[in-house]
């Protein structure tokens, strides 16, 4: 379950004022976006409101926030990927790509729980006295995690090439959209 900041079920709500400012009413302060990004990372649920005409805006302050760490030389997201992903937009893709990140993105996470739960218990058998262990076998790190690794990348490459503009794989080299100097 998320946490919120204000103590009840429902998200804290963030105020933005036509002068950029952001107040957070659950703590009755004013907040930044780097006070919003640490509130995400820390799970806690929020929603962004328009203080002049009430329209939810936190799917364009969490792409600010996004944009704002990508340009932090936080580079999480390949340039090939932004690309793709703004082939995306107005197409037939838009009733299925949503659902598809958030699923695959999911699915990582998930995996990323299990290789931490392999090398903790890898670790666990390092320090006990199995002799196993002190041999060095640790029949659940090395091939497992690359098996997860390489199956998130299969499955990412194979639903790339399964989607407009998408008979191309993701990530390849297209000489014909490059730009000529």
């Amino acid at each position: 379950m998320s946490k919120t900041k204000n103590g009840k079920d429902e998200p804290t709500i963030i105020k933005k004022y036509a002068n950029r400012r952001l107040y957070d009413t659950g703590r009755s302060s004013y907040v930044t976006l780097d006070d919003l990004c640490e509130m995400t990372k820390d799970g806690y649920e929020f929603k962004v409101i328009d203080a002049k005409s009430g329209n939810d805006i936190t799917r364009s302050v969490l792409t600010q926030i996004i944009a704002d760490q990508e340009a932090e030389d936080e580079n999480l997201l390949p340039t090939n990927f932004l690309k793709t992903l703004i082939g995306f937009y107005g197409n037939n893709a838009k009733a299925i790509m949503p659902r598809y990140l958030e699923q695959s993105l999911n699915t990582f996470v998930t995996n990323q729980e299990k290789i931490q739960e392999q090398f903790t218990k890898s670790l666990e058998e390092m320090s006990s006295l199995n002799p196993m262990s002190q041999m060095g076998v640790f029949p659940n790190t090395p091939k497992n995690i690359e098996e997860l690794s390489r199956q998130n990348m299969e499955m990412f490459e194979k639903a790339m090439k399964m989607l407009p503009p998408f008979n191309m794989a993701y990530g390849s080299d297209d000489k014909s959209s490059k730009s000529k100097d």
